[in-house]
Parts: C-alpha cells; structure tokens; sequence
C-alpha cells in the first residue's frame, strides 16, 4: 500500500475517533466529583456486599478473581503473550538452542562478588522468596495477591545469579520446568473458569466452598485462581530473566561461554 492511500485511511479513521473521544469526555462529571451518588457507585456497593457473599476481607481480589473475574483472564494471558513474544525474539535472533550449549557449558566472564554482597545475597534468597509465597496465598486476606506476589518470586529466583553466579543460576533454575510451570498457571485459570461452567452454570463461577471469613481456606475458588496466577507471573518473569540474560553472554576466543 502506497504512503498516499495509508494516509488518507488514516485521517478519516482518527477524525471518527476524536469525534466519539470528544463525546464521551463531554459527557463526565466534573473531575473530583462521581457521576452517581456515593450509594450507587460501584466501588461503594463492592465494599458492603463482598464480604458476605464471598467471605473475603481482601475486596480487590473479590473484583480481580471473581466479580471481573474474566478481565483479569485476558491481562494473564497478555503477559503469557508477552513472554512468548520475548523468548520467540531472542532465541531466533541468537540462533541456538538448548542443544547447542547444554547447561554445563554455560559460563560467563563476571567480576567476583564481593564476599558481602555473597553473603546478604544468600540470606535474601529465602527472605524474599517467603515473602514472595506470603504475598499470594494471602491475597483474600490482605492487600496483593498473585500477580504482585509472582514479581517477587520470579526476583528471588534472580538473586541467586546476582548473588552467585549465572552458572548457579542456571542449575538452580530449570528452562523445561518454568516453561511447565508458566503452562500450568495460564491453563488452570481457564480449567477453574470452565468448572464454574460445568458445575455452576457460567464461565468463573465461585462454586467452592466458601469458608470462614478471615481464614486462609475462604473465599471459594478465589485463591485457587489466584495460586494459579502467581504460578503463572513468577514462572513468566523468570522466563523473561532467563532469556535477558541469555542475551549478555560474552564471546571467548573459542566461542559463546
């Protein structure tokens, strides 16, 4: 398609876009002040029904993992795109695979680390992983969940290179194992949307028990599918770690080390 023809698609299709932005934005209330009386926004009706109906104190992920429970779905599922994307790039572009530098090949030239920096790295290994668990198997009950506790995990994994080594790293971190586990928490999202199906009736319906309020077995299917999400980011950040660093290995006078 010639520039000339690309343009003149292009300016009737954003003068219609500017039209309808021009009226949607005409049509809000004044900034600072809701649209709908306090009793009947949104926002306020979550906060008095959640708890009872899903015996959640956490009502942010009552709205990720139930109520908007098939929004939260698709941003997984980017971030699953995402990964996919970045790996496809890097790999292709490298031109090797696994086969080509088996794991016990795989070296880098880094300065030493400090025995400080060793030493605080090794200690905050199981400190921030701990965190990383806390953070997403409490997400019905306090602020976070698994895609905030799933960040951590995967940069707790990372400390083990920035406190070691990328060798270390990379016998501590298994490629084929957090490609499996990425699988698995992307696919059990949708699996526990489809139980919902099959048993409640529609797609993420909470058809779990639903516990006692304030306990970790509460909430119904909520923190099963947030597990699943947490599985799904750490696997996915390690993944992104693991092929970024891929990225920096040196060459040596008898090739890639």
């Amino acid at each position: 398609m010639k520039p000339g023809t690309r343009l003149w698609l292009f300016l009737p299709a954003a003068a219609g876009l500017a039209f309808v932005l021009a009226g949607g934005f005409a049509g809000l209330a004044p900034f600072g002040r809701p649209s709908s009386p306090p009793e009947r926004t949104v926002g306020d009706w979550l906060n008095r029904v959640a708890t009872a109906e899903r015996h959640i104190t956490n009502v942010v992920s009552a709205v990720n993992f139930d109520y908007r429970g098939l929004d939260t779905l698709g941003e997984e599922y980017i971030l699953f795109a995402s990964v996919i994307g970045v790996a496809m790039l890097l790999r292709e572009r490298r031109g090797e695979s696994e086969r080509d530098h088996p794991e016990g090949e795989l070296a880098r030239v880094w300065q030493h680390r400090s025995p400080a920096i060793r030493w605080s790295g090794r200690w905050m290994i199981g400190l921030v992983n701990l965190f990383g668990v806390y953070v997403v198997v409490h997400a019905q009950l306090t602020p976070g969940g698994g895609f905030q506790g799933g960040v951590i995990l995967g940069t707790g994994a990372l400390l083990v290179y920035l406190a070691e080594s990328y060798r270390s790293y990379r016998r501590a971190v298994r490629r084929d194992w957090v490609d499996l586990a990425e699988a698995v928490g992307a696919g059990g999202y949708a699996v526990m949307g489809l139980a919902g199906l099959a048993i409640g009736g529609s797609f993420l319906k909470n058809v779990l028990p639903l516990g006692t309020t304030g306990t970790l077995l509460s909430a119904g299917t909520i923190p099963v599918i947030n597990l699943f999400v947490g599985l799904e980011v750490a696997a996915g950040f390690t993944l992104l770690y693991l092929e970024f660093l891929e990225e920096t290995r040196e060459e040596s006078s008898g090739g890639r080390s």
